[in-house]
Order: C-alpha cells, then sequence, then structure tokens
C-alpha cells in the first residue's frame, strides 16, 4: 500500500505561542490552517507557485484591516484570491516582509487574547436530504 508524504507545517514557531489553545491544523489549498475551537483563524503557506502569497493568512473582515494594519505594518491583502483586482477579507503577513517573524508573533498574541478581528467560523455545509 503506497502512502501520501506528509507535508512539513510552514513556519512552526507558529505552534510554539499558540500552543495553549490547541490548535487544529486541518490541510486546505495545499496549505496549513489552524483552528482555534470552532473558528479558523491563519493559513500557514509556503509554496512554488505565486511566491509572493507566502506567509501567514489572516481570517479577517474588511472593517478590521485598518486597525490591523495600524498595528501590523506589512499586513496586504491576498490578491491571488481575486485575480489580482480587489482587496479580500483575508489579509496576509508575507514571509518576504523584514517583520515577519515579530508580526507573525504579534498576531498570535492576539488570537490567546481572543482579539475579535482575527478569526472565523466558517460557513456550516448543508446538509444533504435523505434520499428516498
Amino acid at each position: 500500500m503506497k502512502t501520501r508524504p506528509v507535508k512539513k507545517i510552514s513556519f512552526e514557531f507558529v505552534f510554539d505561542y499558540l500552543l495553549p489553545l490547541e490548535p487544529v491544523v486541518k490541510p486546505m489549498f495545499g496549505c496549513h490552517a489552524l483552528y482555534v475551537g470552532e473558528k479558523i483563524v491563519l493559513i500557514l503557506r509556503e509554496r512554488n507557485d505565486h511566491p509572493e502569497a507566502n506567509g501567514v493568512w489572516l481570517a479577517t473582515s474588511s472593517e478590521h484591516h485598518q486597525s490591523l494594519k495600524s498595528e501590523l505594518p506589512s499586513l496586504c491583502s491576498i490578491y491571488i484570491l481575486s485575480d489580482g483586482k480587489a482587496e479580500t477579507n483575508w489579509q496576509m503577513l508575507p514571509s518576504a516582509a523584514d517583520d515577519f517573524e515579530i508580526s507573525v508573533i504579534r498576531v498570535c498574541e492576539m488570537v490567546k487574547h481572543s482579539d475579535n478581528r482575527i478569526g472565523k467560523v466558517p460557513k456550516g455545509k448543508k446538509k444533504s436530504k435523505p434520499k428516498n
């Protein structure tokens, strides 16, 4: 029986900071999504395609962008999610930024303190109708 190779999780230092919250990791879009409770809070992305999108993605919404950007200067929109045309609700800390690790640690602290600007409860899947 063949087994699929386990993909190494990018930016493992994030777990050092979020460990007390017991984050759950789920594969998503070739990346790793981190959940705290029922909320998705971060996606860790380090892939060869679209390297400009590599980094830590934050689940947030547009009404929080300005206040988050005032605390996290390198925070930016993930334009591959919108074909480069519009700002997205998801924001990212690019891994190429000079302040990447410091900013990611700050985000982890925000998550640990239940900052309501970070994290979204995913929309539930619709239940299938029973077959007759």
